[in-house]
């Protein structure tokens, strides 16, 4: 195993080039919200947008980019464990137990998900939250699959990273495990703060069930499956619902 202070600047390196600068950008994101003239509510965070107005191949093609992107940091974490004589199967990202993995993610979509979209409503209403758009694509026939693939890169971005490579490394440095389980769930909830404070205390939460769950189970895959299934409907979602639904933020 590398060194402590190889291993800190490893964690650093790749944080700065993930979602350690998401969270710096969300940062600034709210800093320049929260100084606007307009509430929080008024304001908008489109997720996945369009990349050429009425272009639609060629906003496939930067969609289809930004989803190989945005999964290169996960190529480095499994180099950097590979590197360290580990894999990504130390993580527990495989698929293993794939029936394991499958039935807890949906446990934990659910729970995660219903409780996710009622502290969405309520800190909206209470002013706290922008309003989240999260597709803001243009009724292409590439749509769905597009969505769906930027859920799965959501999904498997963040879990491999700040739950499954982050606590680990933690965790051979010599953090105690809820010491670094917190750690994780802030970063997390930083990187939302874009959404708002109410995302943020949202997120936070998540990241403390989904850290303890790592640490009980030392498997990220199901965090990864249930990650993803709560984009899916999160974003499929609000093509269908947002403005037919009254009690949805639109």
């Amino acid at each position: 195993m590398p060194g402590a202070t190889t291993l800190r600047w490893e964690i650093v390196c790749l944080l700065a080039l993930s979602l350690g600068a998401s969270a710096v950008s969300a940062v600034i994101s709210f800093l320049g919200v929260l100084t606007a003239p307009e509430s929080l509510a008024e304001h908008t965070a489109s997720l996945v947008r369009p990349q050429a107005d009425q272009r639609p191949w060629l906003d496939l093609s930067w969609q289809l980019y930004r989803v190989a992107v945005g999964l290169a940091p996960v190529l480095l974490a499994g180099y950097l464990l590979h590197r360290s004589a580990e894999s990504m199967r130390t993580i527990g990202f495989d698929l293993r137990r794939p029936w394991f993995d499958l039935r807890s993610g949906t446990v934990l979509a659910a729970l995660i998900g219903v409780g996710g979209l009622a502290v969405y409503v309520v800190s909206w209403r209470l002013g706290m939250t922008v309003t989240i758009a999260p597709s803001a694509l243009e009724g292409n026939w590439w749509d769905v699959p597009v969505l769906v693939l930027q859920a799965a890169k959501n999904g498997i971005l963040e879990e491999v990273i700040v739950v499954g490579y982050l606590l680990h490394r933690l965790g051979q440095l010599g953090w105690t495990p809820w010491k670094a389980v917190v750690a994780s769930s802030v970063l997390r909830a930083f990187y939302h703060l874009y959404q708002g404070v109410g995302m943020f205390f949202g997120n936070l939460v998540m990241g403390l069930v989904f850290g303890w769950f790592y640490h009980r189970y030392g498997r990220v895959m199901p965090l990864v499956v249930a990650h993803t299934v709560i984009d899916i409907v999160a974003f499929v979602g609000s093509v269908y619902l947002v403005g037919r639904l009254d009690w949805l933020p639109s």
